[in-house]
């Protein structure tokens, strides 16, 4: 495990330790789960465009007459 240093902003330090305290955990726990969560996200969404991407470049897209039918029923 590794020590890093971050620079927060004051009302940041001061909700995280609200938050410590209320749930009783230390703010390093609570930090590290932030940046665990917000490392997932990242991965997911990167992992979801380059799904997308792959998508694209093999030709696979929806049919014009199936888009239109979708925003037609929305008004669009």
């Amino acid at each position: 495990m590794s020590v890093m240093s971050v620079r927060l902003a004051d009302d940041v330090t001061q909700q995280l330790e609200d938050l410590a305290k209320a749930v009783g955990r230390t703010k390093s726990f609570l930090i590290g789960q932030a940046i665990q969560a917000y490392l997932e996200q990242e991965a997911w969404q990167i992992q979801e465009v380059n799904r997308g991407l792959a998508e694209a470049d093999a030709g696979d897209f929806v049919p014009d007459a199936e888009m239109d039918a979708f925003f037609a029923k929305y008004g669009a």
